[in-house]
């Protein structure tokens, strides 16, 4: 491990060296970034962890090494760059998603790419809920608009974006099929207010669904698992349903032959990504807002099951990708 001390002009950082597992952390000291032309220098309060991050340490997504890792954080601008009206000195803000670099005692971000934090949201929420939270916004009211009386099949329940997915469902009036990997975590659902509760690992479960469904399964499936829930989650749809790919947490899905999808009753697939739904100033404002204003109404609670000391993100990495964490795992600089 680097240096664990905060010098004068420099910051503390965690770094990948090269792509792999966990042990390729590494705590490095960095220079303090300046802002430039409509930038903001944010000064770290907490520091959200996603999959999203293993992924790039792992070399899953191709990155350039060394590299700081993380895509989420939150804090106070302590300088702004040339331009900038956007956010001043002292205010609440947070990102998300952005270029790696979250991982670090303080970071330089493009202002149109951070958003305000409202007075009565904690940093900590705020780093545990934005990615996660406008992630569940756009999969729930714009990759599928999710309405009254929908049923929804939302894999990893307990996980960060699933127990986001079950509460906000339930706000807009579905009725939830969740599944997880123990009993502990399907029970964790539950209390999160899941309607039905599945292993996910069990042989049978698109037979489930569709004994809970009347036969016709659901009109949408929301995994995030990957490899080991593909099949399933494709045999649970409804004629017409809608896939929506949108995490690898047991590895990446295999190729599929457009046939399967036809004969499955003309369903359609998606691997949507949160970048290409916040592309605008505009849209990620109205992103957060929701966030923040669902989060505000009490309707959908963030757990933040983790916090670990920014030094130990390799324990973090180890604990989120041992399935381990519940809820949502925050470093604390």
């Amino acid at each position: 491990m680097g240096t664990d001390q905060t010098g004068a002009d420099g910051m503390r950082a965690v770094v990948a060296t090269q792509a792999g597992g966990p042990e390729m952390i590494e705590v490095a000291l960095r220079p303090i970034p300046q802002p430039g032309a409509g930038e903001v220098l944010i000064r770290h309060a907490a520091i959200g962890v996603n999959f999203i991050d293993t992924y790039h340490r792992s070399g899953l997504y191709p990155v350039t090494y060394p590299m700081v890792l993380g895509v989420e954080a939150s804090g106070t601008v302590e300088a702004v760059g040339p331009g900038v009206t956007r956010f001043r000195p002292g205010d609440r803000v947070a990102y998300a998603p952005a270029p790696s670099g979250a991982y670090a005692e303080v970071c330089v971000r493009p202002a149109d790419r951070v958003v305000a934090v409202p007075a009565d949201i904690p940093f900590d929420l705020a780093a545990a809920a934005l990615l996660k939270g406008m992630t569940a916004e756009f999969l729930l009211r714009r990759t599928f608009h999710v309405k009254q009386g929908d049923v929804v099949l939302i894999h990893a329940a307990a996980g960060g974006v699933g127990s986001i997915l079950v509460q906000w469902a339930k706000a807009l009036g579905a009725v939830v099929i969740a599944t997880a990997g123990a009993q502990a975590k399907l029970e964790i659902a539950r209390r999160l207010g899941a309607d039905h509760l599945l292993l996910t690992e069990q042989p049978d479960l698109a037979e489930r669904v569709r004994e809970i469904t009347g036969g016709r399964g659901v009109p949408v499936v929301y995994d995030s698992v990957g490899r080991t829930t593909f099949d399933a989650s494709l045999a649970a749809l409804a004629r017409r349903g809608l896939m929506v790919s949108f995490g690898n947490a047991s590895g990446r899905p295999a190729p599929v032959d457009p046939l399967r999808l036809s004969r499955g009753g003309s369903l359609f697939l998606t691997r949507p990504t949160l970048h290409d739904y916040v592309a605008t100033p505009e849209e990620l404002d109205a992103s957060a807002t929701a966030v923040f204003e669902v989060l505000g109404s009490g309707k959908v609670k963030i757990e933040i099951g983790q916090r670990f000391p920014l030094a130990q993100a390799r324990a973090a990495h180890e604990a989120l990708e041992g399935r381990r964490t519940t809820g949502s795992t925050v470093l604390v600089p």
